[in-house]
């Protein structure tokens, strides 16, 4: 029985220590950016293009909202329209950062306890463009702070997500064909 415990404790750490580690990582080939300043980051960011996923299926007209709690986590408010079910969506998350604060390594939750990396990978020194990748090659997002970006930055971002290891043709580019996102608070 003791043998037993043992195997479970040794497995369940193992599996313990493969989630805390999946759950706010980077893919291998990039880099956060430094010098990192998260009061000129926030506020309103427009998905410019994005990796499908099952928590984004169907959106369009995508934004994320970014602000700081009295804790100085950042609380992230994304939400874009269902254009098959002709209907706004929303999702308030939390995102901390996982070590230096002048470093664009996050991680974010939108479910409890579960976290997942949001990294900063490429951003203007304006703060008007950025490129997010998530905690692997499957997790990948262009943002602007207006509804479209420049050719040459279009450009330049995916040729650094593919130095990366990102296979950009699978990038889905967002419409923002819609002006009456009742989430989006826009100064």
């Amino acid at each position: 029985m003791k043998a037993k415990n043992k195997i479970l404790t040794v497995a369940f750490s193992i599996g313990l220590i493969a989630l805390l580690h999946s759950c706010a990582s980077i893919p291998k080939r990039a880099k956060a950016v430094k010098n990192f300043d998260v009061d000129e980051y926030l506020g309103t960011w427009y998905e410019i293009a994005r990796f499908d996923s099952r928590f984004e299926r169907d959106l369009d007209n995508v934004s994320a909202q970014y602000s700081l709690n009295e804790n100085g986590n950042v609380i992230v408010l994304n939400s874009g329209y269902n254009h098959n079910k002709q209907e706004w969506k929303k999702a308030d998350g939390l995102a901390k950062f996982r070590g230096d604060k002048n470093v664009a390594k996050l991680k974010v939750s939108f479910f409890g306890p579960f976290y997942s990396g949001y990294n900063v990978v490429a951003l203007d020194k304006n703060y008007q463009y950025a490129l997010v990748a998530g905690k692997n090659l499957k997790y990948l997002w262009i943002l602007s702070r207006t509804k479209k970006v420049p050719k040459e930055v279009k450009t330049n971002y995916l040729e650094i997500a593919e130095g990366i290891g990102y296979d950009t043709s699978k990038l889905i580019w967002v419409k923002h064909d819609r002006n009456d996102n009742p989430f989006l608070n826009e100064k």
